[in-house]
């Protein structure tokens, strides 16, 4: 059955496959996450406020994003946003997004309405008996959250951020459906260079299984040492 297979196309292809695909995946992952987690912060805040229309305008815009599917998504912001740019700015052709831009938009968008449950979640978490203290102390709400909740909230959520993380690495792979040379566009560019399809998507499978279960390692031993500490 696996006599046929030839696995020395992996070795030859090692430098494109890494040094190009992997080193984009991770780009994308880190800059993607890095972003989610500030708009997702700032969805929590807009929810958790004492006002009605920013906690109801947040809290659709999560229930929304949460119920497409993230391909679905790509696809719309890479196929219509340059229409509507052209639409919003009365340009005589569609404005030019460019597919990694329209990748990281639309992860950061998509990842934003995850991370914004997982603070908000962190958020409540935190003692209310803390915010009234240093609102006693003189302290204004947004220097409440910057130096006493967020922090605190983030430290206990850190656990959960990573492993969405770890969910956002693999959902990367999505962006091969836009042509762009991930781990995985890098992989299936060669598989059909070569004519190696099952070799180049069993080892495709296989990295991104030996990364997701080290990460996934790292993120219970980080959140047992959390839990001794408390």
């Amino acid at each position: 059955m696996f006599g046929n297979l030839d696995f020395d196309v992996i070795r030859r292809s090692l430098p494109y496959l890494f040094l190009d695909g992997m080193s984009f995946t991770l780009m994308l992952t880190g800059l993607s996450a890095l972003g989610g987690l500030i708009f997702g912060t700032l969805i929590a805040l807009m929810r958790l406020s004492g006002y009605k229309l920013l906690g109801r305008i947040a809290g659709l815009y999560v229930d929304f994003m949460r119920s497409l599917p993230l391909v679905l998504v790509i696809f719309w912001f890479y196929f219509l946003v340059p229409y509507i740019g052209q639409w919003l700015t009365g340009a005589s052709r569609p404005i030019r997004v460019g597919a990694f831009t329209s990748s990281l938009v639309t992860f950061i968008m998509f990842e934003a309405a995850y991370f914004s449950e997982i603070m908000r979640a962190g958020i409540q978490s935190i003692s209310r008996g803390q915010p009234a203290a240093a609102s006693a102390l003189g302290l204004t709400y947004a220097q409440s959250m910057r130096y006493i909740v967020l922090p605190q909230a983030f430290r206990n959520m850190l656990p959960v951020l990573l492993t969405q993380t770890i969910v956002l690495f693999q959902d990367t792979s999505l962006v091969y459906v836009l042509s762009i040379p991930d781990f995985l566009g890098a992989a299936s560019k060669v598989a059909q260079r070569d004519g190696r399809l099952v070799e180049m998507y069993l080892f495709a499978a296989a990295v991104y299984f030996a990364i997701s279960c080290v990460a996934s390692y790292g993120v219970r031993r980080l959140q047992a040492r959390i839990a001794i500490v408390r």
